[in-house]
């Protein structure tokens, strides 16, 4: 199993990546089981500093999107990583709203999408975006004249690659008659299949897939499970083996957990070594049935 996968058949990347959700302040009054990822964190030092220290461990996959923060992510990472290491790339999403903590709102008007392609490209401090990601399919909108904005930004040398988030194989074809799709970032994670036909699409055509809430609620995690039997046969934990499932699931698998947490941040880049035989894949793919 390789630790690298070269997205969109040109940029090779760690398969291990890093999501920027996570650093975002929780919003006051809120549920803590929910991040709303409203505003940047409080504490900008360690933000940064984590961001750092998980290029220096080599992870050069940084997933982030413009609703984050409301902007703040994108500007805390070119305050954290600009100007950028040559193989560092950073994978941005335009396409959903974010007017309130609670809400998350489809917005796919074309000239929309090109706006926020052109501030992502302000805050993030570049001259093109490296992965460009509709970050949902607005039905207000054919998804051709969606795909073909981000297309646009292509043919102006503003975005290099471009990927969906949260679709179907059918979408999937749909929008590469129109571009190359270098990615897919749908939910996906150990107790989460829904997206098993995405997933069997993706790498029959060499797509990466980006599984988002990759280690999942923690719900089949517990002391005399599964997991944690092979954790422990593994000398690893549990949230290493769930990382180490997905690696192994596919080889277009592009696992971006996030975290605020060094700790945690080491352990997750440690996943990439974990190799599981057939059998423990096989037990741990009957924790949940696709």
């Amino acid at each position: 199993m390789t630790t690298t996968f070269k997205l969109g058949g040109e940029l090779d990347v760690s398969r291990i990546g890093y999501g920027t959700m996570r650093l975002a302040d929780q919003a006051p009054g809120f549920d803590d089981a929910v991040l709303h990822v409203w505003r940047a964190p409080a504490d900008r030092k360690s933000a940064i500093a984590l961001l750092r220290r998980a290029v220096e461990a080599g992870v050069n996959l940084i997933d982030t999107a413009d609703a984050y923060g409301l902007g703040e992510s994108e500007e805390l990472i070119a305050e954290a990583l600009a100007p950028y290491r040559e193989d560092v790339v950073i994978a941005t999403k335009v396409g959903a709203v974010h007017p309130s903590p609670t809400e998350w709102l489809s917005l796919g008007h074309p000239a929309y999408l090109r706006q926020q392609a052109e501030l992502s490209l302000r805050r993030l401090r570049v001259d093109h975006l490296d992965l460009l990601q509709l970050h949902r399919v607005d039905s207000a909108y054919p998804l051709a004249d969606q795909v073909g904005a981000l297309r646009q930004l292509v043919d102006e040398g503003k975005a290099r690659l471009i990927g969906l988030s949260e679709v179907g194989v059918e979408e999937i074809r749909a929008a590469a008659e129109i571009t190359p799709i270098a990615s897919v970032q749908n939910l996906y994670n150990l107790s989460h299949r829904v997206a098993e036909d995405v997933v069997e699409y993706t790498a029959a055509q060499g797509i990466a897939f980006l599984p988002w809430f990759p280690l999942g609620s923690g719900a089949h995690v517990g002391a005399d499970g599964v997991l944690a039997e092979i954790a422990a046969e593994l000398d690893a934990t549990p949230v290493q083996v769930s990382l180490a499932w997905l690696l192994h699931r596919s080889p277009t698998m592009l696992p971006i957990p996030g975290t605020a947490s060094a700790e945690h941040l080491d352990q997750n880049i440690a996943a990439a070594r974990i190799r599981l035989s057939d059998s423990q894949f096989e037990r741990l793919s009957a924790i949940a049935a696709p």
